[in-house]
């Protein structure tokens, strides 16, 4: 079957989106991150592990730890759940997280907290249910994006990305 021309244009609007923000289409907006962890990282659970979520999407199940290479003054709101890490090429970390605080709440912490931190935002944008701001430090840059969750009660994605500045 042969993809409409409105089919072509999505998909190429969604892989140019990927490739300005350096983040994989998959995993990006995805509803339910993935979890993936490099096999070098031998403190950190085996690939596949993850958080898993009820029928309603909330997680059910023990938060996964921080890996030991995620900024350790990076400010994590209390109760989330780390529900995916991935770590990418040139250094790049990617952990994903549930917070049941609700979308405004956790973003009310971000903004107060990562300044406190030392953490430096910039580039940032609030629409209704979707936020995101890159941030940087003496040390780390990085980006959190912010998405209620449509299946989860005062539940929301938030996704840290970091590296280490060069």
């Amino acid at each position: 079957m042969k993809p409409s021309p409105s089919a072509a244009v999505l998909v190429g609007a969604v892989l140019s989106l990927a490739a300005i923000t350096g983040c994989s289409a998959a995993n990006e907006h995805a509803e339910h991150p993935g979890a993936t962890y490099a096999a070098e990282q031998a403190t950190d659970p085996p690939a596949g592990t993850a958080a898993v979520a009820a029928p309603g999407g909330c997680p059910t199940a023990a938060s996964l730890p921080l890996p030991k290479d995620f900024p350790e003054n990076l400010p994590v709101p209390d109760g989330a759940v780390v529900t995916s890490v991935e770590h990418r090429t040139g250094g790049r970390l990617v952990v994903d997280t549930v917070v049941r605080g609700g979308f405004d709440t956790t973003l009310a912490f971000l903004h107060k907290r990562l300044p406190k931190a030392g953490y430096i935002p910039k580039e940032g944008e609030v629409e209704r249910d979707d936020a995101e701001s890159n941030f940087s430090s003496t040390t780390v840059q990085g980006r959190w994006s912010l998405r209620k969750m449509s299946d989860c009660e005062e539940g929301v994605y938030l996704t840290y990305l970091t590296s280490a500045v060069s």
